[in-house]
């Protein structure tokens, strides 16, 4: 598969690791937690967590709520948890959100770069690629992490929610990145994790829609869309 004019990259999940695999981390905060929860062992680890994560899907299954806490995870989290201790019928805010910021924190701490991201972004730009960095969340908490894993330089257009007004899978956010380069949906790519931002919105532009699948996970049991591509890893996208 030839090389296009330009590359639009996801950034949380794509180049770095950041919210992936959510179950484990949340066994792994719950038990640091277990006594002031009185869960004692694993199954009282494992009720907790479950009531945390359904509570969150059905929080983040809303459109218009999850656009505008995109930009507020942190908040978006203490909710969560909230609702999860409540569900279990023991409500306590203040202890909530104490696990809600050490969970935050916690995945602050664990960020890390994708082996392949820098090698294979710089491939690309010494190929001659047009490329965007195109991530939803909040403004200064993104630059945090484009600076901190030295991203900035390697893109002709960075976008982020936050600063541009809206967020994927609306589709004025490819367009205007697609407009910041100078090139036509046909000539382009998106390449992210997420298969509703990074493989169907962009589709109906016209954008070839390369999914990134590093943990093998298949598509969703409700997709329609088929990826133009599908890679574990990103440097696939230059062999």
């Amino acid at each position: 598969m030839p090389l296009p004019r330009a590359i639009l990259f996801d950034l949380d999940d794509t180049l770095i690791r950041a919210y992936a695999q959510p179950e484990d981390a949340w066994r792994r905060l719950l038990h640091i937690f277990a006594a002031h929860l009185d869960a004692h062992d694993a199954a009282s680890i494992e009720q907790v967590r479950l009531a945390i994560m359904e509570e969150a899907r059905a929080f983040w299954s809303e459109a218009a709520a999850a656009a505008k806490w995109r930009l507020d995870i942190p908040g978006a989290r203490r909710l969560s948890v909230r609702r999860g201790l409540a569900r279990l019928g023991r409500p306590d805010d203040a202890l909530a959100d104490r696990i809600a910021d050490a969970f935050t924190e916690m995945r602050r701490q664990e960020y890390r770069l994708y082996p392949d991201a820098h090698t294979t972004v710089d491939a690309l730009r010494a190929a001659g690629v047009k490329l965007a960095l195109v991530t939803n969340g909040a403004g200064a908490t993104q630059r945090e992490k484009i600076e901190r894993f030295d991203l900035g330089h390697r893109f002709d257009h960075i976008q982020i929610e936050g600063e541009f007004g809206q967020g994927k899978p609306e589709l004025a956010v490819y367009r205007h990145a697609l407009e910041r380069l100078g090139v036509a949906a046909s000539d382009a790519w998106m390449v992210g994790d997420n298969y509703e931002w990074e493989v169907v919105a962009p589709q109906k532009l016209g954008l070839c829609g390369i999914w990134y699948d590093p943990f093998d996970a298949g598509l969703p049991a409700h997709a329609t869309a088929k990826p133009t591509r599908v890679i574990r890893r990103l440097g696939e996208l230059v062999e």
